[in-house]
């Protein structure tokens, strides 16, 4: 039986975005089927007492360090957003507003999304910036603002990240496995034994 992983993110987090990237490797490797979860990871800070890592200085010099080393690890490459933290709200009503016409609409817009924020570092909190991104990424940037503050989306990204604090989620990223949660791209391998089942799976997804 192929199983779920629940991927519990938001696109202002550089974490999240390599959680993005080293993905398509672990379902390969578990044929595991993704659930993907946009949540407003602001709204989880708030609820949860939480705080953004940038909002302490050490812990926030180590992530950038820590942010190179694991990009390296998967193959990637990340680049700090100078803009960062950015108000995500609009981006996140517009990942939830693409998964409304099907996941696939979704994963296009991620695409579009998470390189422009955590590659070529532009400043999605200004709407002309994104609009400008929307546009040269194939999409409609009216299309795409028009279904974001449809009511329908804005009460399912509220929904949604209410689900996550309800179910502990503090941080982004977060997957389940069923009831079982694991917090971070740097715990893959043990999600992916949680797939499977399989010790021998534990161990960098990479």
């Amino acid at each position: 039986m192929t199983k779920t992983l629940e991927f519990w993110f938001d696109v202002g987090s550089p974490y999240s975005y390599l959680a993005y990237r080293a993905l398509p490797r672990l379902v390969a490797q578990t044929g595991a089927r993704v659930d993907w979860r946009p949540m407003l990871l602001g709204g989880v800070f708030k609820a949860t007492g939480n705080h953004s890592p940038v909002e302490i200085p050490a812990k926030g010099r180590w992530s950038r360090v820590d942010l190179d080393r694991w990009a390296k690890r998967i193959g990637t490459t990340i680049a700090m957003n100078p803009h960062f933290p950015i108000n995500t709200l609009a981006l996140m009503r517009g990942a939830v507003a693409m998964q409304m016409r099907g996941d696939d609409q979704l994963v296009r817009y991620l695409e579009v999304i998470f390189p422009a924020m955590w590659v070529d570092r532009r400043n999605l909190g200004d709407l002309a910036e994104l609009a400008t991104v929307l546009r040269n990424g194939g999409f409609d940037p009216d299309e795409v603002f028009a279904l974001a503050n449809a009511p329908e989306a804005k009460d399912k990204l509220k929904a949604n990240t209410e689900e996550a604090v309800a179910r502990g989620v503090f941080g982004a990223p977060t997957f389940f496995v069923g009831d079982e949660m694991f917090w971070g791209q740097d715990r893959l391998d043990f999600v992916a034994q949680a797939l499977t089942g399989d010790p021998a799976t534990s161990g960098s997804p990479a």
